[in-house]
C-alpha cells in the first residue's frame, strides 16, 4: 500500500513543545572524519522517495519497484527534475551526493561540483579593473563551469547501480517527448522577473506553439531534451564529456554577451570525486555530510556549538530557543565565509573548526551576541580575507531509500534560477563560477574562495545522512536555498532531534536566516513573543530575501519512514510498504 506522506501546502503548523532533550551517552563512540563508520547492517528499508516534483518522485519509485538501487533511482529522479524543474537543477549543473550502503554501513561522499576552466584567473569577473555587476556576471559566458552532475551520477551508478544505465531515462524521455503539465512554480519562474528567463535561449524554450510563454496547466514539450536523455542513455556520459553535447556546451558558452573560456577540453577533462564523509556525533545520533568544497563542516560546527547551548533545547515555542538558533548561525556563517573553500587548492581548517576546545570557546559567546560577529581563529587556520561571495538560489534536494536500505541524500543545482540562462540541447547551463568570491584578496591575504583554474567553488549544498551510534541509517535531510541552506537544514535537524517533532512539522517550521548583519525570516509564521525576543537580541525580523527552503527528508521511527516535503514548494514524500 502506498502512503503519501505529504501532498498539501501548509501555511503554518502548531508545534508541540520539546520533550526532554536527549544527551549524548558518555560511553558512545565518537566517529571521526571517516568514510566507513564500521556500522551494523541497516534496519531501515524503502522504497522511499522525496523530491521536489511528483513526476520525478514517481520516476524514482518506478525504478525502485523494478529492483533498482537508491543510486539508480537518483539518476531517474535527476533526469526528470531537469525537465520539469529546470529553474533549480539539471544535466548542465552539479551536485553533492551522500550514499549509504546498507550491508556494510559504508558512507561515500560523491563530489559533482563544477570546475573552473583552465583559462580562469582570480580576476575572472573583473572588467576595466572593477568587479562586474553580479547579474552581468551571471548572464555572461564566464559564469559556466564544467558540469559535474552527469559524471558524478555515472560514477555512483558504476559503484552502486543494479539496473542498466540505459534503462534509467525512460520517464524523462517520455515526458519530454509527449509533454508534461507546467506546474505553478515553474510557470511563475518562466513568467517572473529573473533575467535568465528572458534570454534568447530561454525565450525560445519557453514559448509555446501559440506564440505565448507557457503558463500553469499548459502542456510543455521539450523534444531537444528527449533527444539528449536518449543519447545519454544509449551512448553513456561520454556524450557529455568529449562527445557531441560537450562540444555544444563549449560553443554556447563562447557566445556573447561576454563569452566564457570553458572549452570542450575543459569539459572532457572533468572528473567527479569520491571523498571521505565528515561524520560527527550529535545527541544520540551521528551526522554525516560532504567535506569541502561543500559547507557541511559549518553545519557540524553549528551542531557542536548547539550542544553547549542549553537554550536550544527549550522547544519550538520558546523565544530563548529561537534567539539561540539565530546567534549560533552568526557564529557558523562568520567562520564558514572566512575559511571554507576547495580544500584541494587552499587549506581549510576542518579539524580546527570542529576542535572541541574551539567549539566551546565560540559557543561561550552565544549569550552576549547582539549583532554580527567576526570570524574566529580555529587551530590550523591561515589568515584569510573577508569573503565577497554572493549565492543566489536555484537548487533542489532528494532523499531516496531502496528496498535493501541503501540510501541517497543528494543536493543538486544549476546555481541561480535557470542557471546562466543559456540552453543547450533542451537543458540550462549552470552559472556556478559566480559562487566564487569576486574579490580574490584583501590586505595581502587571499580569499579562501577565490577563483583559480580547475578549482571548485565553495558550495552551501549540504546533503545529510543521520546514523545511530551503531552506524545504522536512521534519517536523511537536505535543502536548496543558496547560502541559507545551512540555516534551513540546521532548523530541520533541531526540530527533528532536539524538539522531537515529526519530520513534516520540523520542515514546516518558520525559517530564520541570520548571516552577519542580514536577518531574514518567514515573518508571518513567527509568533509575536518570539519576534520580540529576536528583535531585542539584535535580530529584528525582515522578510526572507534569499531563496526559500525546499527541505526533503525522513527519519526511521517505529518501524517506518516518517517523511516530509517542504510546503513552500511542490514536492512530495512517498513510501511504499515492503
Amino acid at each position: 500500500m502506498r502512503r503519501r506522506l505529504v501532498s498539501l501546502l501548509v501555511a503554518a503548523v502548531s508545534v508541540p513543545t520539546l520533550l526532554a532533550g536527549c544527551q549524548t551517552p558518555a560511553a558512545a563512540p565518537s566517529l571521526e572524519a571517516r568514510s566507513d563508520p564500521a556500522g551494523a547492517p541497516s534496519i531501515a528499508r524503502g522504497p522511499f522517495v522525496a523530491a521536489a516534483n511528483p513526476l520525478a518522485v514517481e520516476a524514482g519509485m518506478k525504478v525502485l519497484r523494478r529492483g533498482g538501487s537508491a543510486v539508480d533511482a537518483a539518476v531517474a529522479v535527476q533526469a526528470v527534475l531537469g525537465l520539469v524543474e529546470p529553474q533549480s537543477s539539471g544535466l548542465g549543473g552539479g551536485a553533492f551526493l551522500m550514499s549509504y550502503e546498507a550491508k556494510t554501513g559504508r558512507i561515500t561522499a560523491y563530489d559533482g561540483r563544477e570546475t573552473a576552466p583552465a583559462s580562469a584567473t582570480p580576476e575572472l569577473f573583473y572588467e576595466d579593473g572593477e568587479p562586474l555587476p553580479f547579474i552581468d556576471a551571471i548572464l555572461s559566458g564566464r559564469s559556466a563551469g564544467a558540469p559535474g552532475a552527469v559524471a558524478m551520477l555515472a560514477m555512483a551508478h558504476q559503484d552502486q547501480g543494479r539496473l542498466a544505465w540505459r534503462d534509467l531515462f525512460d520517464d524523462a524521455e517520455r515526458l519530454a517527448r509527449d509533454g508534461f503539465v507546467v506546474s505553478p512554480r515553474l510557470a511563475g519562474m518562466i513568467n517572473g522577473s529573473s533575467p535568465q528567463a528572458k534570454t534568447r535561449w530561454a525565450t525560445a524554450l519557453f514559448t509555446g506553439p501559440d506564440g505565448r510563454r507557457y503558463r500553469t496547466g499548459d502542456v510543455m514539450r521539450n523534444p531537444a531534451y528527449a533527444r539528449t536523455v536518449q543519447a545519454l542513455a544509449t551512448e553513456g556520459p561520454g556524450v557529455f564529456y568529449g562527445g557531441r553535447i560537450g562540444r555544444e556546451i563549449a560553443r554556447t558558452v563562447a557566445e556573447g554577451p561576454r563569452p566564457g573560456g570553458l572549452t570542450e577540453a575543459d569539459i572532457a577533462a572533468y572528473r567527479p570525486l569520491r571523498r571521505d564523509a565528515l561524520c560527527r556525533p550529535y545527541r544520540i545520533y551521528v551526522i554525516c555530510v560532504p567535506p569541502p568544497p561543500s559547507s557541511g563542516v559549518a553545519l557540524l560546527q553549528f551542531l557542536a556549538m548547539a550542544e553547549h547551548t542549553p537554550d536550544i533545547q527549550k522547544g519550538a515555542d520558546s523565544p530563548e530557543s529561537w534567539v539561540a538558533f539565530g546567534r549560533l548561525q552568526r557564529l557558523m556563517y562568520a567562520d564558514r565565509d572566512r575559511y571554507v573553500g576547495d580544500a584541494d587548492f587552499v587549506g581549510v581548517p576542518v579539524a580546527g573548526l570542529l576542535d572541541p576546545a574551539y567549539v566551546a570557546q565560540r559557543a561561550a559567546l552565544v549569550p552576549e551576541i547582539d549583532g554580527p560577529v567576526p570570524a574566529g581563529a580555529p587551530p590550523g587556520s591561515a589568515p584569510r580575507s573577508a569573503d565577497a561571495t554572493a549565492e543566489p538560489g536555484g537548487t533542489s534536494h532528494m532523499v531516496i531509500v531502496d528496498a535493501d536500505g541503501n540510501a541517497v541524500s543528494m543536493t543538486t543545482t544549476v546555481e541561480s534560477i535557470f542557471g546562466d540562462g543559456r540552453v543547450v540541447e533542451g537543458f540550462f547551463l549552470n552559472n556556478q563560477l559566480t559562487d566564487f568570491s569576486f574579490t580574490p584578496s584583501e590586505d595581502g591575504h587571499p580569499a579562501a574562495n577565490a577563483v583559480a583554474a580547475g578549482k571548485r567553488p565553495r558550495s552551501s549544498m549540504t546533503p545529510v545522512l543521520i546514523l545511530d551510534r551503531q552506524g545504522r541509517l536512521v534519517g536523511a535531510i537536505g535543502s536548496p536555498g543558496g547560502s541559507s541552506i545551512l540555516a534551513y537544514v540546521a532548523k530541520a535537524l533541531v526540530g527533528m532531534i532536539d524538539w522531537n517533532l515529526p519530520v513534516q512539522e520540523a520542515i514546516a517550521l518558520p525559517n530564520l536566516v541570520v548571516r552577519g548583519g542580514s536577518v531574514g525570516a518567514d515573518t508571518a509564521q513567527i509568533a509575536p513573543d518570539i519576534a520580540q525576543a529576536l528583535g531585542a537580541a539584535g535580530m529584528g525580523l525582515r522578510p526572507n530575501a534569499t531563496e526559500t527552503s525546499g527541505l526533503h527528508g525522513a527519519m526511521w521511527r517505529d518501524g517506518r519512514w516518517d517523511g516530509g516535503a517542504d510546503p513552500r514548494r511542490e514536492g512530495v514524500a512517498v513510501s511504499e510498504a515492503p
